[in-house]
């Protein structure tokens, strides 16, 4: 029985629902390697993302407000949600507007900004962050290592460190690289339930389409 309660302890700490707008350390910037999404969960909803002209890499799964240990979610927000133009928008970065209404809904309400200024904080913070562009050459499924991704990252980006990155797998494949940035959008040091590096030695790698 205490072992149970524990572990009921620690999803309280890792995760907050309702708290107060604005209250956070640091965020997340969150890329999702599209081909890996669409496979997994995309096709099956017939997604505009992985539309055959979509020609989708990296995508902009979404900035996140971090604690140092846990995050919070759904924040209540005298802030007025974002229209579907405002949503729309946003689809050339999130892959579709039903994704930039989900991120807003959980995570931009969080930030105390209004929707106007939370996507325009994340197309700053997305054009931080380079993108190497080898991934845009493959030409079919390769499998890699997780820790190749993160190299390629670090080498395009200078001032970047490997404790201020990490790269997560699902389901045998690459699934994301996840930056930690200061509110100010510096890079800084992940939080310890940030870094869950993918250990995979052979994650598989689909090209964009």
């Amino acid at each position: 029985m205490r072992w149970l309660l524990a572990l009921v302890a620690l999803a309280g700490m890792a995760r907050a629902d309702g708290e107060p707008a604005g209250d956070f350390d640091y965020y997340v910037l969150s890329l999702s390697w599209s081909p890996t999404w669409c496979a997994l969960e995309g096709d099956a909803r017939g997604s505009p993302q992985c539309a055959e002209a979509a020609d989708f890499g990296w995508v902009l799964h979404g900035l996140w407000p971090q604690h140092e240990a846990g995050w919070p979610s759904y924040c209540p927000t005298s802030e007025r949600n974002p229209s579907r133009a405002e949503t729309a928008a946003m689809a050339d970065l999130m892959g579709s507007g039903g994704s930039a209404w989900h991120q807003w809904n959980k995570h931009g309400r969080c930030t105390g900004l209004s929707s106007e200024g939370y996507y325009a904080l994340s197309r700053e913070a997305y054009a931080r962050v380079a993108r190497p562009p080898v991934f845009r050459l493959l030409t079919s499924p390769v499998r890699v290592p997780a820790e190749v991704i993160e190299d390629a990252f670090l080498e395009v980006n200078s001032s970047l460190r490997a404790d201020q990155i990490t790269i997560t797998c699902k389901r045998g494949r690459i699934q994301e690289a996840r930056v930690c940035l200061t509110r100010g959008l510096e890079f800084r040091d992940c939080g310890q339930d940030v870094v869950r590096d993918c250990q995979m030695g052979d994650a598989l790698m689909a090209p964009i389409r």
